[in-house]
């Protein structure tokens, strides 16, 4: 496997049984991730974006195939390290946000290193860091219901790259936003993606976020149809 390839999935099947019905949501995916890009995945309701997501998100195991990530096979029965990777370089953003309503921005993004052991002091300079990168500086001890939409997401992206992660999942991110704020969001995910080398991998329905990623992959039915480099 090139060592620009993140993740790699190779015949990657998933099923769910439900009631007497099989629905097969992936069909042998064939697909490598490159570091530091922003992927977006794309296709109709019931595709199987969600699902695709959920694997490489290392949230849900395959049926049939292979999945090596950064340069590992994962396999069947890795539970306890997957949990591990997914834990310390994978992070996730979430169509509706997912903020502890209670908890300033700053605790919000200071979440995840603390379920990590991070040191305080350590803890203090990365999550001023992150808040600064997504441009909410001045904005750690505002609530969630104090911020606009736009800012909510800011601080749930600052909260997905507090723990650098290698990776990060993002489900419908521009979903909930207006235009102009929608393509500030894609704007900055590209910037995190090219200049800290983190891998971004968006499902999406928002042609206003295809056009600016890397690479739009089309999901049809379960099977990998396309996808082609804007770069």
């Amino acid at each position: 496997m090139s060592s620009d390839i993140l993740m790699q999935l190779d015949g990657v099947s998933k099923a769910y049984h439900l009631g007497g019905e099989t629905i097969h949501a992936l069909k042998g995916i064939d697909l490598g991730v490159r570091r530091g890009e922003l992927a977006a995945v794309t296709g109709p309701s019931g595709s199987g974006k969600s699902t695709l997501l959920n694997i490489c998100g290392l949230l849900d195991q395959c049926d049939g195939g292979a999945v090596t990530y950064a340069g590992q096979p994962l396999r069947a029965g890795d539970e306890a390290r997957k949990t591990a990777l997914r834990r310390q370089t994978i992070g996730f953003v979430f169509q509706s946000f997912n903020l502890v309503p209670v908890m300033s921005a700053h605790d919000n993004v200071d979440f995840p290193l603390h379920l990590l052991g991070v040191p305080l002091a350590e803890r203090r300079r990365r999550v001023g860091e992150a808040l600064e990168r997504v441009g909410l500086g001045g904005f750690g001890g505002h609530r969630p219901d104090q911020l606009s939409g736009g800012q909510r997401q800011r601080v749930a992206i600052a909260r997905a790259i507090v723990k650098q992660p290698a990776l990060v999942i993002a489900d419908e991110p521009t979903a909930n936003l207006d235009a102009i704020t929608a393509a500030q969001i894609v704007a900055l995910m590209k910037t995190l993606a090219h200049e800290q080398d983190t891998t971004f991998l968006i499902a999406t329905h928002d042609d206003r976020l295809i056009g600016h990623c890397d690479r739009a992959l089309v999901l049809d039915d379960g099977v990998l149809a396309g996808g082609a480099y804007a770069r």
